[in-house]
């Protein structure tokens, strides 16, 4: 620490960006559900509820992001496809860069509860054109709180033997 200020901000190297939360991975789905600026806790929530939903959800969907998608894709194909197969919708948003390019990542909103779930099951991994994997992820409101698991998870296994007894309790002392 014998160093001023103006040394040790000399001495550290020039041109190394630390994470802006663009690269993809959680950020850029982050930024897709606009918490990039919440708190570490809704961050972490959402993080966590984009993952949990990498399977089917527990909860029934009613919201998917779409993504690797080709370029030439529009909102009204990616509508006539979800609304023809698996249901209402209420709103397609595909996402575009600065210079008005499609991303490939489209929000899609059904009218129905279950049906992002019907949609993920239907269509995630599903090849377009022969060659390129569509993916689909459920998107699961963290403030919205899962359904109660069922009784029949909660209750505990069936014994599948007695217990034998133990060697004292079948002494007999008389």
């Amino acid at each position: 620490m014998d160093k001023s200020l103006d040394e040790v901000i000399s001495s550290r190297p020039r041109g190394t960006r630390r994470g802006t939360g663009r690269r993809g991975g959680a950020g850029a789905k982050a930024q897709l559900l606009g918490t990039t600026g919440a708190n570490p806790a809704t961050r972490a929530a959402t993080a966590g509820a984009i993952k949990a939903a990498g399977t089917t959800s527990a909860q029934p969907a009613d919201k998917i992001i779409v993504s690797n998608l080709p370029t030439d894709v529009n909102e009204v194909q990616i509508r006539e496809l979800f609304s023809t197969t698996v249901g209402a919708l209420r709103d397609v948003t595909l996402h575009y860069d600065s210079a008005g390019r499609s991303k490939g990542v489209a929000a899609v909103h059904f009218q129905r509860k279950g049906d992002g779930t019907l949609a993920y099951q239907q269509y995630n991994n599903r090849l377009i054109d022969g060659k390129r994997p569509m993916k689909i992820e459920i998107v699961v409101d963290p403030a919205r709180p899962a359904p109660p698991a069922s009784l029949v998870s909660r209750v505990a296994p069936a014994a599948s033997a007695p217990a034998a007894p133990d060697a004292r309790s079948a002494r007999c002392v008389h």
